[in-house]
């Protein structure tokens, strides 16, 4: 190893007239530059392509914290139309559409709702962008599903009319046997 380290020759070409001490000083010394500038040259590449990819690291978390920001879910319109996507528009006639918002969470959808008064039960307007219409589709078919299985369910107060009902004719039918016994002591 010693000796491939010391047999390394370095072979230089010049021309000129006649060499001179003076000639040799200088283009020894334009080479040691030149291959400092490579040197040099070699790190600042490194280092720019360090910097790039910092940037664009950079840039990837600015983009994501920008679609943190952004809002999701029931929105303003004002919101909606700022993402600058096409808005469509669905009609529905149901009282109770706040239990839309779950199903519209659950698909990622961005919405805004806007009730029309002007009719005698109101209206509500969903707008959404249009790209979410196969979603917004599944979307309000599992909503439809939930609101008819809703509409089948008896209410909670119904179910506990009819339970206090059963305890008291219960009670009755028992007071009645005690009596029909006619047991004396």
């Amino acid at each position: 190893m010693q000796d491939e380290v010391n047999e390394k020759t370095i072979s230089l070409c010049v021309q000129c007239t006649r060499m001179t001490a003076g000639v040799l000083k200088a283009v020894l010394r334009k080479f040691l530059n030149d291959r400092d500038r490579a040197k040099q040259n070699k790190v600042q590449i490194r280092q720019a392509a360090k910097r790039g990819r910092a940037q664009e690291k950079g840039r990837v978390k600015e983009q994501k914290r920008q679609q943190k920001r952004m809002p999701h879910g029931k929105q303003t319109m004002k919101q909606l139309m700022s993402k600058g996507a096409k808005l469509s528009n669905i009609l529905i006639t149901d009282q109770n559409i706040g239990s839309f918002d779950r199903v519209a969470r659950k698909y990622g959808i961005d919405y805004s709702l806007k009730r029309d008064n002007s009719v005698s039960p109101p209206k509500y307007m969903v707008f959404f962008r249009a790209r979410d219409v196969d979603v917004m589709t599944a979307a309000f078919r599992e909503y439809a599903g939930v609101a008819m299985k809703k509409s089948r369910k008896p209410s909670v107060r119904k179910k506990l009319q009819k339970a206090i009902q059963r305890t008291v004719k219960h009670r009755e039918r028992v007071k009645v046997r005690q009596k029909d016994r006619g047991q004396e002591r």
